[in-house]
C-alpha cells in the first residue's frame, strides 16, 4: 500500500496509489473524515484499516474517485514535517571509510538533522545555492517514518512502531558540513531534503534491513549496495533514539547511505546545475530531482 500526499485542481489531498501505479485513490475527500494532512492521518488510530476499507470499496464499486496519476502533481508525502528529520551518519562501513579511514566507522549512531525547511517533492528542483556552497553532494537513503507515539522502545518491539517507508536524498553541502565542524547548517539549506515519490506501508515491505538501493546522477550509477550493509539496523537506531526521547507519529529517519557519494571520488564530483539525481530502493520505487542555479 502506497500513500502519497498530492495536488490536482481541486487542490491538495492525501491518497492511495493503485496497484499499477496508474491511478490514486484521494482518501479525504468527499464522505471521507480522514485529516487533511498524511501527517495527522499517519497519527490517527486505525487510519490504516479505514484507508483499506475506503480502497476497497472504491475498487468493488469501479469508483469514480480515481484520478489518473499523470493529471496530478505528487508532493513530498510529509510536505513539512513537525519536527526536524532525524539523519544517521555513517551507517555504511564502506560510506565511512570514503569519508575518511577505517578508523570513521562508528562504534556508535551518529545522528544528526535536518531542517523541515529542506523537505521537497519528486520532480522539484534543488536550488544549486552557488552564493553558499561550491561542494553540493548526494545522499540516497531508506527512510522510516514512525506510526505510533514511543519511548525507551526495545529492540525487539521497534519495527511495531513503523508506519512506513519512503526515499530521501540528503543533499549535502561539504564545504560548510567542513567549515562549521558540524552537519547542521550544511545539511540544512532549503530544497535540500527531496522525499517520496510516497510511503510504502511496513506491511508491504517486510525486513527493511535486506533493500537493495541505488543512486544515478544522470544516469550513471554512483551508489549501489543493499541495506543488509547497515552497520546500525532499523531495529537498533529505532530503539537508541527513543532511549529519553519521545518518538511521535510522522517522525521521520533517515538511515544514512552508501558509498559512491561524489566527495568519495577522487578528485571529488560534485553536483553541477542541471544535474539529474534518480535515487531507487528495492520495493519502493524511484526519487528523481534535478538540481537548479538560484
Amino acid at each position: 500500500m502506497k500513500f502519497v500526499t498530492a495536488r490536482d485542481a481541486e487542490g491538495i489531498f492525501v491518497g492511495i496509489i493503485e496497484e499499477g501505479e496508474k491511478r490514486v485513490l484521494p482518501l479525504n475527500r468527499g464522505e471521507n473524515d480522514l485529516p487533511k494532512t498524511l501527517e495527522e492521518c499517519i497519527a490517527t488510530e486505525g487510519f490504516f484499516e479505514q484507508a483499506i476499507s475506503i480502497y476497497q470499496q472504491a475498487k468493488e464499486s469501479a469508483d469514480e474517485q480515481f484520478i489518473n496519476l499523470e493529471a496530478v502533481t505528487l508532493l513530498a508525502p510529509i510536505p513539512r514535517p513537525k519536527k526536524n528529520i532525524f539523519c544517521v551518519g555513517k551507517n555504511y562501513a564502506e560510506h565511512a571509510i570514503e569519508m575518511g579511514s577505517k578508523d570513521d566507522i562508528p562504534e556508535h549512531i551518529i545522528v544528526f538533522t535536518k531542517a523541515p525547511t529542506t523537505v521537497i517533492g519528486p520532480n522539484e528542483r534543488v536550488l544549486h545555492h552557488r552564493d553558499m556552497t561550491e561542494q553540493l553532494d548526494y545522499e540516497g537513503e531508506l527512510a522510516v517514518v514512525i506510526g505510533k507515539k514511543g519511548k525507551n522502545i526495545k529492540r525487539e518491539d521497534a519495527l511495531n512502531y513503523v508506519f512506513g517507508y519512503t526515499i530521501i536524498n540528503d543533499v549535502t553541502a561539504r564545504d560548510l558540513q567542513s567549515k562549521h565542524k558540524q552537519y547542521f547548517i550544511g545539511k540544512s539549506l532549503d530544497t535540500t531534503c527531496p522525499m517520496g515519490p510516497w510511503i510504502v506501508h511496513a506491511s508491504a515491505l517486510g525486513n527493511p534491513n535486506s533493500l537493495n538501493i541505488e543512486t544515478r546522477i544522470n544516469h550513471e550509477i554512483r551508489q549501489q549496495s543493499n541495506t543488509n550493509n547497515f552497520i546500525f539496523p532499523v531495529e537498533e537506531i529505532i530503539s537508541v533514539l527513543s532511549q529519553g526521547m519521545t518518538l511521535e507519529p510522522g517522525d521521520i529517519i533517515a538511515t544514512g547511505t552508501p558509498s559512491g557519494v561524489g566527495k568519495g571520488f577522487k578528485p571529488p564530483r560534485f553536483l553541477k546545475a542541471g544535474d539529474e539525481m534518480a535515487v531507487t530502493i528495492e520495493k519502493i520505487g524511484t526519487l528523481i530531482n534535478h538540481i537548479q542555479a538560484n
